[in-house]
């Protein structure tokens, strides 16, 4: 009888980082004062979402599903019809956070002549990551159906792994299919694989099926335009999963010095080259922008 030989498959680079190091996906214990962030991201958010609602401007918690959480805000232009739509999906890994914690991101875009709307989804673990994908797919459908014109999506972390998802031909996302124009996802995560060696995974529950079918490493090559941006101080595994799709015609640009809580700050600002990229104007953006410019 012929002896086969079976060879094992080694773990990825990183994957092989996070089974060494389990704080390989943590950011506050390296990020100075990070404790701080939250509250001021909240604070600003409030601001910004009284303002715009004072105005007219804004249309909270529309509902997109059944849930509690599956609610989105809308927040339109000064200009009486908006150019397009911006879709911001938050992070916070999947189990934490909310629209409303980020609604002052809406600004750079807004001042553009887009819309942007920030859909909030269930938590981890009361649900697990492909039930989140799927109220992001029926969010993004929701949102097409109330709003005209061209569709950009960007996300933050687990959220620029959702962003990323619904670039995914499996997923009914509707009329939003043939309006998606640009994709910006920041500091995303894109293989799930090594997050179920991490402390991570108590909360995530992510079998060895999820994670690959829920990573867009392993999604069929988008047509839609996609540029990734990392901060160049974030952990190694970040940049390692930024630097991960293997789709052709990706780019990924190092914004230098930012790290995982200040790499959005960009989207406050309407003329930085990444927000006008994300509106669908002007050529791309350099390979390694600096948000501060």
């Amino acid at each position: 009888m012929k002896k086969i030989t079976v060879n094992a498959v080694s773990p990825s680079p990183y994957r092989q980082k996070c089974m060494t190091d389990p704080t390989a996906f943590d950011n506050a214990p390296f990020i100075p004062d990070a404790a701080a962030y939250p509250e001021r991201w909240s604070e600003a958010a409030r601001e910004h979402r009284s303002i715009e609602a004072a105005l007219g401007r804004a249309r909270l918690n529309q509902s997109y599903g059944p849930h509690p959480s599956e609610k989105y805000d809308l927040f339109y232009p000064a200009s009486a019809q908006p150019k397009g739509t911006v879709i911001f999906i938050h992070g916070g890994f999947w189990r934490a956070f909310s629209r409303s914690d980020w609604s002052h991101l809406a600004r750079g875009a807004t001042e553009r002549g887009w819309a942007v709307a920030m859909p909030s989804y269930p938590l981890c673990p009361e649900v697990k990551i492909s039930d989140i994908t799927g109220s992001i797919a029926r969010a993004t459908a929701a949102i097409a159906l109330k709003t005209q014109g061209k569709i950009s999506l960007t996300g933050h972390s687990a959220g620029g792994h959702l962003a990323l998802r619904m670039l995914d031909p499996a997923l009914d996302i509707g009329e939003a299919r043939s309006r998606i124009t640009r994709c910006l996802p920041i500091s995303p995560l894109t293989d799930l694989a090594p997050l179920r060696d991490t402390h991570l995974n108590d909360t995530l529950q992510l079998t060895d099926s999820e994670a690959k079918s829920e990573s867009p490493v392993h999604q069929q090559a988008p047509l839609t335009p996609v540029h990734v941006l990392i901060g160049a101080a974030e952990r190694p595994s970040f940049i390692a999963q930024a630097k991960a799709l293997p789709w052709p015609g990706v780019r990924v640009s190092e914004a230098a010095k930012l790290h995982h809580f200040n790499v959005i700050d960009f989207l406050l600002e309407a003329d930085h080259p990444l927000t006008q990229w994300l509106t669908d104007e002007g050529a791309e953006p350099p390979t390694r922008p600096d948000p501060s410019a």
